[in-house]
């Protein structure tokens, strides 16, 4: 069995390229325009999905079969058309470049895979079964969704806007340290579940920081 490593990759700006228009390349394209990629599809045709988000300026359409030197310049590749000959001679050129490819029609023959994705702003959880099977990713994933729920996403915030304040305030390493622990005791999310957190004003979180070095 393969073992992946799983990072979290800032593709923000960068160019990625997919080969392919059909339901597999649209469905690759979603997380990637979501993580802002530059995003261009080489294909002679675009499913309506694709099509549309070409249409709105979202991404590059160049209308035509994959051609050696596509890839030139890119960071990601993806080889996601419908014929398995393309797709092995997109991840070989991208093997001799150097680039990360993932192969739609065989994982084996690319670098990486994609793993099934729950996003709760600022919280990312990724979920692999190295293949096994996208349908059983699928369903953990949702299971998942279950367990975390939207409250997350403030809990965060609020977790990332209290990090920068002590951060700010504070100069000393072990004291951010003993701070950043004690934040993250705060009950903040049980009351964000129960409906009964108030956002804290920016005087009540230097209190807090206030009170909490001298503890």
């Amino acid at each position: 069995m393969t073992k992946y490593l799983p990072i979290m990759l800032d593709v923000e700006g960068r160019r990625v390229v997919v080969v392919g228009g059909g339901a597999v390349a649209a469905r690759k394209t979603a997380p990637l325009l979501e993580a802002g990629a530059e995003l261009v599809v080489i294909s002679p045709s675009l499913s309506g999905t694709l099509a549309a988000m070409a249409d709105g300026g979202r991404l590059e359409w160049i209308s035509r079969p994959y051609a050696p030197g596509d890839l030139q310049g890119a960071v990601l590749v993806y080889a996601a058309s419908d014929d398995r000959a393309v797709n092995e001679a997109v991840a070989g050129e991208a093997r001799r470049l150097g680039l990360l490819c993932n192969v739609a029609s065989h994982a084996e023959a690319g670098s990486f895979i994609t793993p099934g994705v729950l996003r709760r702003g600022r919280l990312t959880v990724a979920v692999s079964t190295s293949g096994a099977g996208p349908a059983a990713a699928a369903e953990i994933t949702q299971q998942l969704a279950g367990l975390l729920g939207e409250e997350y996403e403030p809990y965060l915030e609020f977790l990332h806007e209290l990090r920068t304040e002590i951060k700010r305030l504070v100069p000393d390493a072990k004291t951010r340290a003993r701070l950043l622990r004690r934040l993250a005791k705060l009950p903040v999310l049980q009351e964000m579940r129960q409906g009964s957190f108030s956002s804290w004003t920016r005087q009540e979180i230097e209190a807090w920081v206030a009170q909490s070095r001298e503890e």
